[in-house]
């Protein structure tokens, strides 16, 4: 569903059905994180989504104030895969585990 930023995200949910003004991201709730809209301009989430869709990822958000009070709240996010035990460093790229990468093209001379 888009986000208010306009953005696609597999875990905000928006209910407008008969007038109704619903709107929650679903990854801060289970975190017990509050969540605004203003938090879904900066944030990574439907980046990582976009760029990996490995359904052994399983991701954990949490809402930060970076260095003082002048800068806005952001979103941040980190992973552990599921199916090999670990955290993932880099989630847009993923573990490197489960999904094997394409076949390399060898040009014989």
């Amino acid at each position: 569903m888009k986000t208010p930023a306009g953005r696609e995200c597999p875990h905000f949910y928006g209910d407008y059905f008969r007038g109704r003004h619903v709107e929650e991201c679903r990854l801060l709730q289970t975190q017990g994180q509050a969540w605004t809209p203003d938090l879904c301009k900066t944030c990574p989430v439907p980046d990582i989504a976009r760029a990996n869709s490995c359904q052994h990822m399983k991701l954990k958000a949490t809402v930060v104030r970076p260095f003082t009070a002048l800068f806005q709240r952001r979103v941040q996010v980190s992973a552990y895969c599921e199916k090999v035990k670990r955290d993932v460093p880099e989630p847009q790229v993923g573990c490197g585990e489960c999904h094997a990468l394409p076949f390399k093209f060898e040009i014989k001379e």
